[in-house]
C-alpha cells in the first residue's frame, strides 16, 4: 500500500523525524508537550504487548492490539478535553489510558471479570464497542444531546463541548456508520468522525472496500472530510484539534481519516501473514510513529538518553504491574451481573436470581449437590 500524494495528506513531521510546514495546519504545542506524546505512545505500546502476552498465556480471552497507531491515538485524544465525550470501539488503549483508565481494569473486560470497567461519565470516555459501526450512533445521539443540552455554541469556548468516535476502515462498509453520518450531518451535530484507517477490514483490504479516498466519502454527506498522516502524532493532534474547536461551535461535523498501518493481528485470533506480505509490513515499519517523534526530540536537545532510559524503566513498571494484576483481577459473582444489567430489573429476572442462588447454595462445602427444588429442575433441564 503506498503512501497518499503529500498534497492529499496532512503531514508535520516526516518518518524521518523532520518538522515540515502545512498550509491550513499547524501544532502549536512545546516540544515538552511532544515528549509528554511520546510518553504516552511508548507506555500504550508497552501495555498492549503485555496485554498480547497474557492472551497467549491464556489468561485473556482476546485481545486487539493498536501496535503501529499510537500517533493516531494518542494525537487525537490530546484534542479532547470535559464536557467531551469519546467513544471507542474496541483498540483505542492509548485513548483510555490517556484520559485515565488503569490499565489494570481495562483488562476486566477481555478478562471477563467487568462489565463495566471504568466510570463512563467522570473519564468522558464510553465503553468498548465490539460490534463494529454502532458506536458511531451512540455517539451522534450523544452529540445531539449535547446540543440540546445548552453544551455547543456558547460565547465562552470552555463552555462548549463535542464528541469524537474512533472506528476502523472497515466500519465504513456498515449501514450504521453512514446513517450516523446522515443524522449527523442533518442536525449539524458535534461530532468528529475518527477514522483509523490501518489498511485492513480483518484480512480484506481497503482497496476493496473504497474506489476513492475515505476521507472524501464525507462531501456526499455535506461535510468537510480530512486525510492525514496517522503516524504523525503532531499532525493528527493539530486536525483533530481543528476539528473538535469547529464541532464545539456549532459548525457540525467532520470526518477525520487517519491513514496509518495495523503492524500487528486484527486480534490474537487473527494471523496476518496469511493476507499481507513481509515487505507491506516492512515498509510500514519503516514510518514507525514512535521512532519519527523520538527522533526530532533527540535532534532539537529536547531528551536525551538519560530520559529515555527512565521511561524504558517506567515500562518495565507499568508491565509488572499489569501482569501482576490481572492474575489478582476479582472473580464476578453471578448474581452481581443482576444488579447491573438493568436500573429496574423487574419481578422475572429478581425471580431467575432468587432460583440461581438457591442453586448455588444447594451445594455444599466439600462440592457435593444438596438436593432442592431448584436443582432437580436444574438437572432435568440438563
Amino acid at each position: 500500500m503506498s503512501e497518499p500524494a503529500v498534497d492529499d495528506f496532512v503531514q508535520l513531521l516526516t518518518p524521518d523525524g523532520e518538522r515540515v510546514q502545512h498550509p491550513e495546519f499547524d501544532f502549536a504545542g512545546s516540544d515538552d508537550e511532544i515528549a509528554g506524546y511520546l510518553r504516552e505512545m511508548v507506555l500504550a505500546r508497552r501495555f498492549d504487548s503485555e496485554a498480547t502476552a497474557l492472551q497467549r498465556k491464556g489468561e485473556l480471552g482476546l485481545w486487539p492490539p493498536a501496535l503501529g497507531q499510537e500517533a493516531a491515538q494518542v494525537g487525537s485524544v490530546n484534542a479532547t478535553r470535559l464536557p467531551d465525550h469519546v467513544f471507542p470501539s474496541y483498540r483505542e488503549h492509548a485513548v483510555a489510558l490517556h484520559l485515565g483508565v488503569d490499565p489494570v481494569e481495562m483488562l476486566g473486560t477481555f478478562r471477563g471479570t467487568a462489565m463495566v470497567p471504568w466510570d463512563t461519565a467522570a473519564m468522558g470516555l464510553h465503553l468498548y464497542s465490539f460490534v463494529i459501526g454502532t458506536q458511531t450512533l451512540h455517539a451522534t445521539g450523544y452529540a445531539m444531546g449535547l446540543q440540546r443540552d445548552g453544551l455547543v455554541g456558547n460565547p465562552e469556548p470552555a463552555d462548549n463541548g463535542a464528541v469524537i468516535v474512533y472506528f476502523g476502515d472497515g466500519a465504513t462498509s456498515q449501514g450504521d456508520v453512514n446513517e450516523a453520518f446522515i443524522f449527523a450531518a442533518s442536525y449539524t451535530a458535534p461530532v468528529v468522525f475518527f477514522c483509523q484507517n490501518n489498511q485492513y477490514a480483518i484480512s480484506e483490504p481497503i482497496a476493496l472496500q473504497s474506489k476513492i479516498p475515505l476521507y472524501r466519502r464525507a462531501s456526499g454527506f455535506g461535510f468537510p472530510g480530512v486525510r492525514v498522516d496517522g503516524n504523525d502524532v503532531l499532525a493528527v493532534q493539530a486536525v483533530t484539534a481543528s476539528a473538535m474547536q469547529r464541532a464545539r461551535r456549532g459548525e457540525g461535523p467532520t470526518l477525520v481519516e487517519a491513514y496509518t498501518y495495523r503492524m500487528g493481528a486484527h486480534t490474537t485470533s487473527d494471523d496476518p501473514t496469511k493476507y499481507r506480505s513481509r515487505d507491506e509490513t516492512d515498509a510500514w515499519r519503516a514510518r514507525d510513529p514512535i521512532s519519527r517523534v523520538q527522533t526530532y526530540l533527540l535532534s532539537a536537545g529536547a531528551i536525551d538518553q538519560a530520559w529515555l532510559d527512565a521511561l524504558d524503566a517506567e515500562s518495565e513498571e507499568l508491565a509488572v504491574r499489569v501482569r501482576e494484576g490481572c492474575l489478582a483481577l476479582r472473580e464476578p459473582k453471578l448474581e452481581e451481573f443482576f444488579e447491573h444489567t438493568v436500573i429496574d430489573p423487574g419481578e422475572v429476572l429478581l425471580e431467575q436470581r432468587d432460583e440461581y442462588l438457591e442453586y448455588e447454595a444447594g451445594f455444599a462445602d466439600e462440592g457435593e449437590p444438596v438436593p432442592s427444588e431448584t436443582h432437580e429442575r436444574v438437572q432435568e433441564a440438563l
